[in-house]
């Protein structure tokens, strides 16, 4: 049984995995929280003292901390017993992260892909260029490594899973769908790091169409749904973390990503990309300043978390999976609906950094509990997706189903036999 964690990070994902790890401490042990400002981990620490969140009496401390540092990394582990390491930081720091906890045998878990931060939409498969290069490490040390355990990656790729292996005989395929219903007030923002956020849009958008990857260019391909509780939504092809885990690991010929924007996002995200205002590569001002245009539009846009005071309206992310069970052409959408004004009464955060920051919990309580505690480097939908969903219901992200049958509550004994198993039995 693993315990204490060490959260790195303090924006908005961070904030809602202290809150969640503080309300299971009586699982997770010690919580501690590092960032490179100490301030905002002592700010997340206050608020969760202000609720009274923590389930029992125990050490939540606040630590400073270049994660990008390894050897600092591990001083922190080491000091700290950490055994569960959640990095819910900067997908730049991954990689560094990663490097730590394998040198110091301690699990561990993250919400997004590793990202370089002088290169945009690398060639597929993304986890193969960065961490499946530590898969034979991970394997070989026993080091438990969980990827991409937010919702979209992590809580779709149990959805996946779970499709594939407890619902249809055969997966045709799978279409991942992103809906933010919800309103801001303010002109123009981002719900996460603006940084990451535009470098998702403005490469190619890679899908995993008829088995092979397909390129094509953001706002290129759109399509209409009528999804539950947010009603009508367009949303458009995106390329994005999990199509690059689930296309290797599910034996499945379209996996897309559709994520919702509104005309006014695609207005202004046009605008600051033909301007050359979401570049990541650096230029030189009139006077001789060296700067990096992406930088400094993240600069001058509304830290996300600052958002969540007045945001309102709901969340939609789910799978639609298509394909046959019982010889019969057969659909099911698998989804979570999030409030934004919900989150924040209960964390301080929208609705965005929640579905994020509980998934990660999660995934460390099921670690925690030896579950997941693989001993390996795995994707989500590599882990049992039950124990993982049934969980989330318990911890405020309930999962419906939509088939044939109608809408309803997802029950998991609905979905505990493993049809696959049985049919390869069968035969």
């Amino acid at each position: 049984m693993k315990k204490n964690v060490l959260i790195i990070g303090a924006g908005g994902v961070a904030q809602v995995a202290a809150f969640k790890a503080a309300m299971h401490n009586d699982v997770l042990g010690d919580i501690h929280i590092a960032s490179r400002t100490l301030s905002k981990c002592e700010t997340i620490i206050g608020s969760i003292l202000d609720k009274k969140a923590l389930k029992r009496p125990g050490i939540l401390a606040a630590h400073r901390l270049d994660a990008m540092d390894v050897e600092a990394t591990k001083a922190l582990i080491g000091q700290t017993k950490s055994q569960i390491v959640l990095n819910a930081g900067s997908s730049f720091l991954n990689m560094s992260v990663l490097r730590a906890c394998i040198d110091m045998g301690v699990a561990y878990i993250d919400t997004a892909i590793h990202e370089d931060p002088t290169k945009v939409c690398e060639t597929p498969p993304w986890y193969g260029n960065y961490e499946w290069t530590h898969r034979e490490e991970c394997e070989r040390k026993g080091v438990t490594a969980v990827l991409g355990a937010g919702f979209d990656p992590g809580v779709v790729n149990a959805y996946a899973a779970l499709a594939a292996n407890a619902y249809f005989d055969r997966v045709d395929s799978i279409d991942i769908i992103d809906v933010n219903a919800g309103s801001h007030g303010r002109y123009f923002a981002t719900n996460f790091d603006p940084e990451i956020n535009f470098r998702e849009f403005t490469g190619t958008v890679w899908s995993w169409q008829e088995s092979q990857w397909t390129a094509n260019k953001m706002f290129e391909v759109k399509r209409t749904d009528e999804l539950p509780m947010v009603g009508s939504q367009t949303t458009y092809l995106t390329g994005h973390d999990e199509v690059h885990s689930l296309s290797a690991n599910l034996d499945v010929p379209d996996i897309r990503f559709w994520m919702g924007f509104g005309e006014h996002y695609i207005n202004v995200f046009t605008v600051l990309n033909n301007l050359g205002l979401l570049s990541e590569k650096p230029v030189v001002t009139a006077e001789g300043l060296e700067v990096v245009p992406l930088k400094v539009v993240k600069a001058v846009l509304p830290d996300p978390m600052s958002l969540a005071p007045n945001y309102k309206g709901k969340t939609f992310i789910g799978d639609l999976v298509k394909g046959v069970r019982d010889g019969v052409e057969t659909e099911l959408l698998v989804y979570n609906i999030s409030d934004h004004e919900e989150a924040f009464a209960e964390t301080n955060s929208q609705a965005i950094s929640y579905t994020a920051g509980v998934p990660a919990i999660a995934a460390a309580m099921l670690i925690a509990r030896g579950e997941w505690d693989c001993h390996h480097m795995a994707n989500v939908e590599e882990l049992p997706p039950v124990p993982f969903i049934a969980l989330l219901e318990t911890l405020g992200l309930p999962t419906r189903v939509r088939d044939a049958k109608g809408d309803r509550a997802f029950d998991p004994g609905e979905f505990r036999h493993d049809r696959r198993q049985s049919a390869r039995a069968g035969a």
